[in-house]
């Protein structure tokens, strides 16, 4: 009873979260514009089980040729559902897996955040409306935006972090032996979000370094200014334990064809939002295009829209001006308000002046962080006015019905939003049949190509052998083949040149006879030259030297967090 009595609202919210994933709870799948969320989780899983990790290079998908999409694709989500190809779960039911669990962490995870600043009434309509957000049914049952998901779901984790490190500033945060923690909470969900989604990343950072210098002047005001590197040890750590994925899809996305992402059919002038689709947009399934009648919605949710307002104008007529509460419903509906003009027309000039934005590519992402500040400013909104009441009336149980109204109300008007537009009877087997990842699912995205890469033209130019011999009589025995590794025996009368089918990049070595040999790329993979008598040829993939170094900055940042959190807490000993 105890347990019920302590955790009831947040198995409320997984039971109301259900609803939004109900159509995951079948046997089929659904249409999404990025169909190739199966093929990658599968080609995780079998890199994993294949003894690689980090994961950086894929086995089918670059046509059959491999590319390094996990090198600069974030992972995050995909080692989750490449975890449970491992234990047992075919790459069909993964993936389902590894959507579902983004999807209800997005509610858990706002429910923990809005707990502590408007109480378990107003965080139940939060993480409800957070949950049931239009743009949360886009990503999940139109776009199939997997990293969105996930970096949907760290956003309030991110914030729950940096809000207990600001607020136990109030109480000598010097003394406070539970900061670490929180370090540790804002800092692995800012890396979450950075191995969920760069672009989301990318988007959050300004909002993080924006409340960083509000408490900062704050601090500064207060005389506690030292309390802010508790902030910036969190932002740090959040780069830093993320860094063996950032550090080399940065340095490294010379060697592809990554930039040809920047502008064509994903230039942000294209994709700016009308402002009347915020607030009524017809649903579909389709693409975004320019002008304002677009393939699917843009609409924010009108419950969303009118409880922010509501929220903020309340604030005007409490008796404590100066209440906290205030002030942060008044900084939220800022954000919010920003998050919408990141989205309009009027703000080109500042996306064309930054040239990062290009990178970001839709405005209309910004719906993220739009539908994050509203769902909040709903769960402040239903709080107040709960509390209100219950001051003025004294009318119990009011909090619990202005919930239950609010989050029906909710449920009617956006549970229809989550389904799929129909669904695909396919076996996971016609999903992983290496045919389907070596033509199909590779046209997705192959921009992780190498630079000037032959890709083939059609189906029948992927090539279905590890060797080609181009030159002498070579007959070649492949005896080992996986992810990172393939193992030939060759035997030939002359000297021979041997292609090996394999897409280019600066991680793969050669050895010949168990010695160091020479990287010949071509446009069509890598040349080896082999002389006559019988060799032994072995591919291996050996991590260049800033991805060694960027696994050395995340595993040293996870040893000193480990360590900041071990010392607190032993502090914390003494001092009781």
């Amino acid at each position: 009873m105890f347990f019920l009595r302590k955790y009831l609202s947040l198995i409320l919210i997984v039971v109301i979260s259900i609803f939004s994933i109900s159509s995951f709870f079948t046997s089929s799948f659904f249409p999404i514009h990025d169909s190739a969320q199966v093929a990658r989780v599968f080609e995780m899983g079998k890199a994993l089980k294949d003894g690689m990790f980090p994961v950086r290079w894929v086995f089918n998908l670059g046509y059959g040729y491999g590319y390094p999409i996990f090198n600069f694709y974030a992972p995050g989500a995909y080692y989750i559902g490449g975890f449970f190809t491992l234990v047992g779960f075919d790459a069909l039911i993964a993936t389902k897996l590894m959507m579902v669990i983004g999807i209800l962490l997005a509610g858990v995870s706002m429910y923990w955040f809005a707990k502590d600043l408007v109480g378990k009434t107003g965080a139940v309509v939060a993480s409800t409306f957070y949950v049931y957000a239009p743009y949360h049914a886009v990503d999940i049952y139109v776009r199939g935006a997997v990293g969105e998901i996930w970096a949907y779901a760290f956003i309030p984790l991110v914030a729950l972090g940096f809000y207990k490190i600001f607020n136990n500033s109030k109480l000598q945060l010097e003394v406070q032996n539970d900061v670490w923690k929180w370090v540790a909470i804002g800092s692995l969900g800012y890396a979450g979000i950075i191995l969920s989604h760069n672009l989301t990343a990318m988007m959050v950072t300004p909002f993080i370094l924006i409340a960083t210098l509000l408490y900062a002047y704050i601090a500064y005001r207060n005389q506690q200014l030292y309390t802010v590197r508790y902030s910036l040890y969190a932002i740090f750590f959040g780069v830093s334990l993320s860094a063996f994925y950032w550090l080399p899809a940065l340095f490294e996305m010379g060697y592809t064809n990554v930039l040809s992402q920047i502008g064509g059919g994903a230039d942000f002038r294209d994709h700016f939002v009308c402002v009347y689709q915020l607030w009524e947009s017809n649903w579909g399934f389709g693409g975004s295009i320019p002008g304002c009648i677009d393939g699917f919605s843009f609409k924010i949710g009108k419950l969303h829209i009118l409880y922010a307002f509501l929220a903020f104008f309340l604030t005007f007529f409490w008796k404590k001006q100066k209440n906290t509460s205030t002030l942060y419903v008044r900084i939220f509906f800022l954000f919010f308000l920003l998050s919408v003009g990141f989205m309009l027309e009027m703000s080109r000039p500042l996306w064309e002046a930054l040239s990062l934005m290009a990178f970001i590519q839709y405005p209309w992402r910004f719906l993220l962080f739009a539908s994050f500040f509203a769902s909040l400013l709903a769960g402040f909104f239903i709080a107040e006015v709960s509390n209100i009441i219950n001051n003025t009336f004294r009318i119990r149980l009011v909090g619990f019905g202005l919930t239950a109204i609010s989050v029906g109300a909710l449920l009617v008007f956006n549970v229809k939003l989550f389904v799929p537009q129909h669904a695909i009877l396919k076996s996971v087997s016609e999903y992983t049949d290496p045919r389907f990842l070596q033509w199909s699912a590779s046209r997705i995205s192959d921009e992780y190509m190498p630079k000037g890469f032959l890709k083939p033209h059609a189906p029948g130019d992927v090539s279905q052998k590890p060797f080609a011999v181009l030159r002498g009589d070579a007959v070649i025995q492949t005896e080992e083949r996986r992810t990172n590794k393939i193992v030939a025996r060759i035997t030939s009368s002359t000297d021979s040149i041997v292609l090996v089918n394999i897409a280019y990049f600066p991680f793969w070595k050669v050895k010949l006879d168990g010695k160091q040999g020479e990287v010949n790329p071509i446009n069509e993979g890598i040349i080896v030259q082999v002389t006559e008598g019988v060799r032994a040829l072995e591919m291996y993939i050996e991590e260049t030297r800033i991805e060694k170094a960027a696994n050395a900055v995340s595993l040293i940042s996870v040893f000193v967090l480990a360590l900041g959190i071990m010392y607190a807490r032993a502090r914390k000993r003494r001092t009781q």
